[in-house]
Protein backbone atom coordinates (compact mmCIF):
# COMPACT_ATOMS: atom_id res chain seq x y z
CA UNK A 1 0.00 0.00 0.00
CA UNK A 2 3.11 2.85 0.85
CA UNK A 3 4.19 1.95 -2.45
CA UNK A 4 0.97 2.55 -4.46
CA UNK A 5 0.66 5.85 -2.49
CA UNK A 6 4.14 6.97 -3.92
CA UNK A 7 2.81 5.97 -6.94
CA UNK A 8 0.10 7.54 -6.56
CA UNK A 9 1.60 10.69 -5.42
CA UNK A 10 4.47 11.11 -8.29
CA UNK A 11 1.78 11.11 -11.11
CA UNK A 12 -0.31 14.42 -9.07
CA UNK A 13 2.99 15.71 -9.07
CA UNK A 14 3.59 15.31 -12.74
CA UNK A 15 0.24 16.03 -13.95
CA UNK A 16 0.30 19.32 -11.91
CA UNK A 17 3.66 20.02 -13.42
CA UNK A 18 2.51 19.24 -16.88
CA UNK A 19 -0.87 21.44 -16.02
CA UNK A 20 1.13 24.82 -14.71
CA UNK A 21 3.08 24.66 -17.50
CA UNK A 22 0.59 25.15 -19.86
CA UNK A 23 -0.64 27.99 -18.30
CA UNK A 24 0.43 31.51 -19.73
CA UNK A 25 0.76 34.73 -18.30
CA UNK A 26 -2.18 36.51 -18.95
CA UNK A 27 -1.07 39.75 -17.76
CA UNK A 28 0.76 40.59 -21.16
CA UNK A 29 -2.69 41.75 -22.86
CA UNK A 30 -3.80 43.50 -19.29
CA UNK A 31 -0.91 45.18 -19.63
CA UNK A 32 -1.85 46.19 -23.19
CA UNK A 33 -5.15 47.76 -22.44
CA UNK A 34 -4.00 50.01 -19.74
CA UNK A 35 -1.43 51.47 -22.36
CA UNK A 36 -4.08 51.93 -25.13
CA UNK A 37 -6.39 53.38 -22.46
CA UNK A 38 -3.37 56.16 -21.83
CA UNK A 39 -2.16 56.39 -25.76
CA UNK A 40 -5.53 56.54 -27.33
CA UNK A 41 -8.11 59.36 -27.56
CA UNK A 42 -11.00 58.13 -25.62
CA UNK A 43 -9.67 55.23 -23.95
CA UNK A 44 -11.01 55.53 -20.89
CA UNK A 45 -9.79 56.73 -17.10
CA UNK A 46 -6.24 56.79 -17.15
CA UNK A 47 -6.08 57.18 -13.36
CA UNK A 48 -7.55 54.11 -13.32
CA UNK A 49 -5.46 52.37 -15.77
CA UNK A 50 -2.31 53.44 -13.76
CA UNK A 51 -3.63 52.55 -10.53
CA UNK A 52 -3.52 48.82 -13.00
CA UNK A 53 -0.48 48.83 -14.74
CA UNK A 54 1.30 50.07 -11.05
CA UNK A 55 -0.58 46.70 -9.47
CA UNK A 56 0.90 44.84 -12.27
CA UNK A 57 4.08 46.60 -11.11
CA UNK A 58 7.56 45.72 -12.98
CA UNK A 59 6.27 43.68 -15.38
CA UNK A 60 4.62 46.28 -17.34
CA UNK A 61 8.06 48.29 -17.80
CA UNK A 62 8.68 46.03 -21.34
CA UNK A 63 5.53 47.11 -22.95
CA UNK A 64 5.25 50.84 -21.46
CA UNK A 65 9.25 51.15 -23.03
CA UNK A 66 7.95 49.96 -26.29
CA UNK A 67 4.99 52.32 -26.62
CA UNK A 68 7.01 55.31 -25.14
CA UNK A 69 8.52 55.02 -28.50
CA UNK A 70 5.09 55.37 -30.50
CA UNK A 71 2.90 57.59 -28.63
CA UNK A 72 1.58 60.86 -28.97
CA UNK A 73 3.27 63.46 -26.64
CA UNK A 74 0.00 63.30 -24.50
CA UNK A 75 0.33 59.57 -24.52
CA UNK A 76 4.01 59.70 -23.53
CA UNK A 77 2.78 61.90 -20.87
CA UNK A 78 0.36 59.57 -19.31
CA UNK A 79 2.75 56.39 -19.97
CA UNK A 80 5.65 58.81 -17.41
CA UNK A 81 2.87 59.48 -15.20
CA UNK A 82 2.59 55.40 -15.15
CA UNK A 83 6.24 54.81 -14.64
CA UNK A 84 6.46 57.25 -12.19
CA UNK A 85 3.04 55.79 -9.91
CA UNK A 86 4.71 52.06 -10.22
CA UNK A 87 7.92 53.22 -8.86
CA UNK A 88 10.37 50.44 -9.93
CA UNK A 89 14.50 51.98 -10.28
CA UNK A 90 14.64 49.45 -13.65
CA UNK A 91 12.54 52.63 -15.39
CA UNK A 92 15.29 55.20 -14.82
CA UNK A 93 17.04 54.45 -17.86
CA UNK A 94 14.30 54.31 -19.66
CA UNK A 95 13.08 57.52 -18.66
CA UNK A 96 16.48 59.09 -19.06
CA UNK A 97 16.50 57.60 -22.37
CA UNK A 98 13.36 59.74 -23.39
CA UNK A 99 14.32 62.77 -21.24
CA UNK A 100 17.74 62.85 -23.75
CA UNK A 101 16.53 62.06 -27.21
CA UNK A 102 12.59 62.53 -27.29
CA UNK A 103 11.54 65.06 -29.87
CA UNK A 104 9.13 67.12 -27.89
CA UNK A 105 10.17 69.63 -25.02
CA UNK A 106 7.47 68.71 -22.95
CA UNK A 107 7.95 65.01 -22.76
CA UNK A 108 12.18 65.39 -22.10
CA UNK A 109 11.17 68.26 -19.12
CA UNK A 110 8.82 65.51 -17.52
CA UNK A 111 11.23 62.95 -17.95
CA UNK A 112 14.41 64.80 -16.21
CA UNK A 113 12.00 66.17 -13.63
CA UNK A 114 11.00 62.45 -12.90
CA UNK A 115 14.57 61.34 -12.55
CA UNK A 116 14.86 64.67 -10.09
CA UNK A 117 12.47 63.87 -7.93
CA UNK A 118 13.65 60.02 -8.07
CA UNK A 119 17.62 61.43 -7.05
CA UNK A 120 16.00 63.41 -4.24
CA UNK A 121 14.02 60.67 -2.62
CA UNK A 122 15.74 58.23 -0.17
CA UNK A 123 14.71 55.19 -1.46
CA UNK A 124 15.80 52.46 -4.00
CA UNK A 125 15.25 54.43 -6.94
CA UNK A 126 17.62 57.62 -5.53
CA UNK A 127 20.75 56.14 -7.00
CA UNK A 128 19.95 54.98 -10.25
CA UNK A 129 18.01 58.05 -10.90
CA UNK A 130 21.30 59.78 -10.17
CA UNK A 131 23.07 58.02 -12.41
CA UNK A 132 20.38 58.30 -15.37
CA UNK A 133 20.66 62.36 -14.43
CA UNK A 134 24.43 62.69 -14.74
CA UNK A 135 24.31 60.19 -18.39
CA UNK A 136 21.55 63.04 -19.41
CA UNK A 137 23.74 65.82 -18.55
CA UNK A 138 26.42 63.73 -20.79
CA UNK A 139 24.47 63.38 -23.76
CA UNK A 140 23.29 67.07 -23.50
CA UNK A 141 26.92 68.09 -23.30
CA UNK A 142 27.91 66.43 -26.58
CA UNK A 143 24.85 67.65 -28.15
CA UNK A 144 22.67 64.55 -28.35
CA UNK A 145 19.04 64.83 -28.66
CA UNK A 146 16.60 66.97 -30.52
CA UNK A 147 17.93 70.81 -30.52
Amino acid sequence: MPRLALHATRFAIGLMLILTAGCEDRSYREIGAQINVLTKPGGGSSTDAIVQLTRIGRRALPQIETALHTASPRGKSNLIRALDAIGDPEAAPIVQHFAVYDASAEVRSACEELLTRWAAANDRRAGPARQALARVGEKRAKGEGPE
